[in-house]
């Protein structure tokens, strides 16, 4: 919902430190970086260490603007894009099953219901895509983006900050899974109205 806000603030925040850490590594690397750091939060979560998730959330995440800035100081590449995108989807789907490993009489069944909500939103999100690409259509807010970017109302933004909140009210987790799920419910249902006006 509001990812396009963001993201000259984080373009103007990010390409300083982008620019001088592509002198040493690729965007590529970066993405792939910021993954297994994301993908050490689940170990984390499993066991309880709900703090250091959190800043494995956090340098997940900016890892994950970093990748977009050094790609753009050079010429973006396909394979980057590909790279971002897929990756992020396991991770979106890798940090709920952390809380269900935590905890699963309490957080099993919540999870499963985030996790198949994700599936929701991030499968019409690439159905929309693959189809506008095929159309030769782009977003007019979101020109960066290495696909046609379909916002809602739970979008990458949103989606970190119910992670942080899970990880510093782990108690939680069962209500803001389903609050969570609830809004993204709706925001696949959102998407699945704009293709079907969209694409006629």
């Amino acid at each position: 919902m509001i990812d396009a806000r963001l993201a000259p603030l984080q373009r103007w925040l990010l390409t300083p430190p982008a620019r001088g850490l592509a002198r040493h590594v690729t965007a590529d690397q970066m993405t792939l970086a910021g993954f297994v750091l994301g993908a050490l939060a689940v170990p984390a979560l499993a066991f309880g260490a709900f703090g250091l998730a959190l800043a494995l959330l956090a340098l997940n995440r900016l890892a994950d603007g970093l990748d977009g800035a050094m790609a753009r100081l050079s010429t973006p590449t396909d394979r980057g894009a590909f790279l971002d995108i897929a990756l992020d989807f396991v991770f979106y789907a890798l940090f709920p099953l952390g809380f269900a490993l935590a905890d699963p009489a309490a957080n099993a069944l919540p999870a499963a219901v985030l996790i198949a909500a994700f599936v929701g939103t991030g499968s019409s999100f690439l159905a929309f895509a693959s189809i506008a690409a095929r159309r030769g259509l782009t977003a007019a807010d979101t020109p960066a983006k290495g696909i046609h970017y379909l916002g809602g109302l739970t979008e990458g933004a949103e989606t970190i900050a119910v992670f942080a909140a899970m990880c510093l009210y782990p108690a939680a987790f069962p209500l803001l899974a389903y609050a969570f799920a609830a809004a993204c419910a709706l925001t696949t249902a959102m998407r699945w109205h704009q293709g079907w006006q969209a694409f006629r």
